[in-house]
């Protein structure tokens, strides 16, 4: 039955939001979490196969020991305590992509529990999340269906299934109940994803690409009359894989539910399917609750049992997280707290740090990538990554700066040039002739007819006013198309005037 929403400002001052979210990472093995076959991104379907990976009679798994010290890596960086000893289990159900009919995942044992991470809001806000559980698994194939306007099963013609994602090893995170979040429930939600795959791509244990499917979220949202009250019934929205996804489904399951309950009716404990182009959820299927899946230890695996000296050396080697990065490169900066929140909200931390690694200073990485480049991603509707220019060519356009070739204005004009694919900014400063008239001849040809034009100016310098030597300046800047050095211009013009 649809519903119209309510209000989200109104949803939130009546009811208390509980958000919980499972978020699922591929792990960048180089083979698949319990055979052989190897890890590939866009092969011929079935191609990356093994009789294990096919579920066929008689395959027996083999655990990948580098997914297990990932899997370590990810739990220490969550805080989490590290199992002595785990094991596999066998969760059982029926699906075309699962082709052993059970999947092999962690069910009361997972290899890392009890921890939580920080997350910090766009206003430097920081919210703790617990995370309950990391557990190992595997993942299933894919099922594509073919015809019908929705891609998904119903109104398909047929269905069709690529086995190649199947077995590729994954971490299941699972938080607990995130409660007193309140209106900014589905802005935590989103943080919390985001901080997650700066994580996993700072541990290297994958590449954390969204897009591709290497990070999905589940995200879980109840609604309940206080936050004294008992948690309300949750409903699970399937496999949202971008961060601005993750926020939009938060708050529209937050104005369904509101209205579903403003109606006298019970929510649902069900699975929802996010819809990118139409910003809502739709009913799957009632949800499983565990014994629903018949968990049951997997006969074919020893226990996973990590050495406290193994866990301990994968602790002294993990890298700098992302948060004590950002800590210590702001100190290495100079940034003020605002201008450091204003660099990691735009996703800009990465490209300053590669800009200053090329030569720039940097307040000017920070001028250029959060002045005139922004304003460019924010007109092209794109992240300020996908603009066409690197930290590299802005590192040697401020250099063409520094050296005196050009000057700020004539940079934004080589910035859209380099912008427009014209080359690296060497290169459009030539084609378009950009550079700095460092000669005097031109420049002092250039003041004396400015002077002839403005006689009284002459007068008014030689007496001590020196406010007029600026419209000297712009008519020379005019006539040399803004390629003289305003500062030399201004002590050419005294030395004429007063000389």
């Amino acid at each position: 039955m649809s519903v119209e929403l309510v209000d989200y400002d109104e949803a939130v001052s009546r009811f208390d939001p509980v958000i919980g979210i499972e978020v699922h990472v591929e792990l960048g093995t180089r083979t698949k979490m319990f055979d052989a076959a190897p890890q590939t991104f866009g092969a011929e379907p079935n191609t990356a196969v093994t009789p294990v990976s096919l579920g066929l009679p008689g395959a027996l798994p083999v655990v990948n020991g580098t997914a297990v010290e990932y899997a370590i890596r990810i739990g220490l960086a969550l805080n989490c305590r590290i199992a002595e000893t785990c094991r596999f289990a066998r969760k059982n159900y029926f699906y075309p992509d699962v082709p052993k009919n059970f999947q092999t995942s962690q069910y009361d044992e997972p290899i890392a529990f009890d921890g939580w991470i920080d997350v910090e809001l766009e206003d430097g806000t920081v919210f703790r999340v617990d995370i309950e559980r990391a557990h190992m698994e595997e993942d299933a194939g894919k099922n594509t269906h073919v015809g019908g306007s929705t891609g998904r099963i119903q109104g398909a013609d047929h269905s069709l299934v690529d086995y190649n994602r199947a077995g590729i090893p994954l971490v299941e995170i699972v938080t607990r109940p995130i409660t007193g979040a309140g209106e900014r429930a589905p802005e935590v939600a989103r943080a919390y994803v985001q901080t997650l795959r700066d994580i996993f791509r700072a541990l290297e244990v994958s590449e954390a690409r969204m897009e591709r499917g290497n990070v999905r979220a589940d995200v879980n949202v109840s609604l309940r009359p206080t936050p004294e009250s008992p948690l309300g019934t949750r409903t699970e929205t399937k496999n949202v894989n971008s961060f601005r996804s993750v926020e939009r489904a938060v708050r529209y399951e937050i104005g369904r539910q509101a209205a579903v309950l403003d109606e006298g009716r019970a929510v649902t404990q069900e699975t929802r399917h996010w819809h990118e182009d139409t910003g809502i959820t739709t009913a799957g299927r009632i949800k499983s609750d565990a014994e629903d899946y018949r968990y049951f230890p997997e006969p074919d695996l020893v226990p996973v049992a990590p050495s406290r000296e193994w866990v301990e050396a994968i602790r002294a080697a993990l890298p700098e997280l992302p948060a004590e990065r950002r800590r210590r490169l702001q100190g290495e900066w100079g940034y003020s707290d605002p201008e450091m929140r204003d660099v990691i909200n735009a996703g800009a931390v990465e490209l300053i740090e590669s800009t200053v690694a090329a030569g720039s200073s940097p307040a000017a990485a920070r001028k250029w990538w959060m002045g005139e480049l922004a304003r460019t991603a924010k007109t092209q509707d794109v992240e300020l990554a996908e603009l066409a220019i690197t930290p590299v060519q802005i590192g040697q356009l401020q250099q063409l700066v520094d050296a005196g070739r050009i000057n700020d204005k004539l940079a934004r004009q080589v910035l859209e040039g380099v912008l427009a694919g014209e080359g690296d900014p060497e290169q459009v400063v030539v084609a378009r002739g950009l550079e700095v008239v460092s000669d005097d001849g031109p420049l002092l040809e250039a003041i004396d007819a400015a002077l002839a034009a403005q006689p009284d100016i002459a007068e008014k310098i030689r007496s001590g006013n020196l406010g007029p030597v600026g419209a000297i300046i712009g008519s020379v800047m005019k006539a040399t198309r803004g390629q003289a050095d305003a500062g030399r211009v201004r002590e050419l013009v005294l030395e004429r005037v007063q000389g």
